[in-house]
């Protein structure tokens, strides 16, 4: 073998070596934080036992932090940027953020410098989901953490509340997602409220709503006012099963986009197995997480390891 030779073998091994030490792995803390899962799933078990509402918060936290996967949503603004946080699908609205802060004090005393806060945040959201009843799955490990964020990229990235069906298939669709898997990741509204100023509209306008159902809303989401007063989005807004989709096939959606996955359209079969067939709807939720988890993360040399999830090191 000549010296070009040689050297071209070198370069490949180590551009194969930088790409199988980039790739995230179950195994990646093993070593390094042995005891990162525990600690997570205790903090959230504690949370979600002092509120139990705090569950779909962090699956919601996990949803809104990707696509990217890279804990943005958690900086706060800086004077070099404006942050995640006030965005139109955030503001006043994700919340958990304490809940992973404390999940890190704890990680840096164990583990100093190791465990990255977007793994935390996707791991938190895969416990919340198990421990209210739903399906767990394995979460791939090794992201780092961002060292910016982006407003205009929250904003445009995440679908509206308002969006019709056509809209969420080709956002997602953007992203590498199917319609299957659109209707799956949406059932995780089977956990959790929602604010009135995201509903209003449905209840007072739209057709395809029961009646009664639009009505008993009307109360606690007056046509003015009340905009941050909640109210479920399923019947069992703690428990992680699959009367979401049953609402749908009754018209009780209660976010436009809700219904809009039953409404004569492409997605009604899927709703209407899922609604029967709980256990097709955790396994194709899990299959879902997982691929939206692993969405172009920051690895290897890429980003850093926060200190404080909230502001970029040695801010």
């Amino acid at each position: 073998m000549n010296v070009m030779d040689s050297l071209v073998t070198i370069f490949v091994f180590m551009f194969l070596l930088g790409t199988v030490s980039s790739k995230l792995s179950p195994k990646y803390y093993q070593k390094s934080c042995p005891d990162v899962l525990s600690t997570v799933h205790d903090a959230v078990s504690k949370a979600l036992s002092d509120e139990p509402r705090m569950g779909a918060s962090l699956l919601r936290l996990h949803f809104h932090d990707c696509f990217g996967c890279d804990a943005s949503i958690l900086l706060d603004d800086t004077t070099n940027f404006t942050g995640e946080k006030t965005a139109l699908p955030n503001a006043d609205s994700v919340r958990g953020f304490d809940v992973i802060d404390t999940i890190k004090s704890q990680l840096e005393i164990i583990c100093n410098n190791t465990v990255s806060c977007a793994d935390i945040v996707a791991i938190a959201a895969r416990d919340s989901v198990s421990i209210l009843g739903g399906p767990t799955w394995t979460v791939q490990l090794g992201r780092r953490d961002s060292t910016t964020a982006s407003l205009s990229d929250a904003n445009s990235n995440l679908p509206s509340p308002f969006s019709d069906l056509s809209t969420l298939i080709s956002s997602f669709s953007n992203k590498g997602f199917t319609a299957g898997e659109l209707v799956a990741l949406s059932g995780s509204h089977t956990i959790g409220q929602a604010r009135c100023t995201t509903f209003r509209s449905r209840i007072y306008n739209d057709s395809n709503i029961d009646t009664a159902f639009a009505n008993s809303l009307k109360n606690s989401c007056p046509s003015v006012g009340g905009d941050d007063n909640l109210s479920p989005l399923d019947e069992t807004p703690v428990d992680f099963d699959n009367t979401y989709f049953k609402s749908l096939l009754q018209n009780k959606g209660l976010l436009h986009t809700d219904q809009e996955l039953f409404h004569n359209g492409s997605t009604d079969a899927l709703v209407t197995s899922y609604s029967t067939n709980s256990k097709k709807f955790f396994s194709d939720f899990a299959d879902a997480m997982i691929k939206m988890a692993n969405l172009s993360p920051l690895t290897g040399t890429s980003g850093e390891i926060r200190s404080n999830c909230r502001v970029i090191n040695g801010s």
